[in-house]
């Protein structure tokens, strides 16, 4: 099979539960392109702010302890690694109690600009040395990189997302609970003061609602293709 070449940025935004993150992962690999996961990196902030038992409202001392923590993100699609330190947190970041004070954290102005700077240094390094790279979070195409070729904003029905939220942390019997805490997080992140969650205005409204990974990437190609971002063949 041949590899495609992503030339430039493509920028996937939107709500918890829209698979942004599985979309990206493997819209990457079929462009032979990086894959940079932001919300890893206010995940593992996050879980470095509880492990040293900061007040979440105390925005300077949560801010030193992200400046602290040590964070590097890998941006291999097949194996995108969270690291504190060294440490690999990829598994512990995705915990409930990561879950429920990522929200707060990451409206804080600091660590939002701490991370943006980082996130852009990644997105220029991949551009350099492979030329391509897939973005995902919740202010890449407004905040991160308002420059990228391509901006999809993800969204799907809140109880969809639940569902899919749910089968992924093993909790079918609980969609009732993560809808509630779907819809927490949604409102919390679209109203924040920084960079709230909000599509581009010039970024493709894709509802995924009724379309399953396979249907999700194909869409995203198509978009990458005609916007002559794609050079060569795209991996099959």
């Amino acid at each position: 099979m041949g590899h495609g070449e992503l030339r430039g940025v493509v920028a996937l935004d939107g709500p918890s539960g829209t698979g942004k993150s599985s979309a990206a992962r493997r819209l990457a690999s079929a462009l032979g392109a990086r894959y940079l996961d932001t919300g890893a990196m206010y995940r593992a902030v996050t879980l470095a702010v509880l492990r040293s038992g900061a007040d979440l409202d105390d925005a300077d001392r949560v801010a030193a302890v992200a400046r602290d923590a040590g964070l590097a993100q890998g941006t291999d699609p097949a194996d995108s690694t969270t690291t504190l330190r060294g440490e690999d947190v990829g598994v512990e970041i995705r915990g409930p109690e990561v879950t429920r004070a990522v929200s707060p954290v990451s409206a804080n102005p600091a660590v939002r600009e701490l991370l943006v700077a980082e996130q852009r240094r990644i997105v220029a390094h991949a551009l350099s040395a492979v030329g391509g790279i897939v973005v995902e979070g919740r202010d890449i195409g407004t905040v991160v990189v308002p420059d990228a070729g391509l901006k999809v904003f993800l969204t799907a029905d809140a109880r969809a997302r639940a569902h899919r939220r749910a089968r992924q942390d093993g909790l079918e019997s609980t969609v009732d609970a993560v809808l509630a805490d779907v819809e927490r997080r949604d409102a919390y992140d679209s109203s924040r003061a920084v960079s709230p969650l909000r599509p581009a205005p010039d970024a493709v409204e894709l509802d995924t609602t009724d379309l399953d990974l396979a249907g999700v990437l194909a869409a995203l190609l198509d978009l990458a293709a005609g916007r002559g971002l794609v050079a060569g063949p795209v991996r099959g």
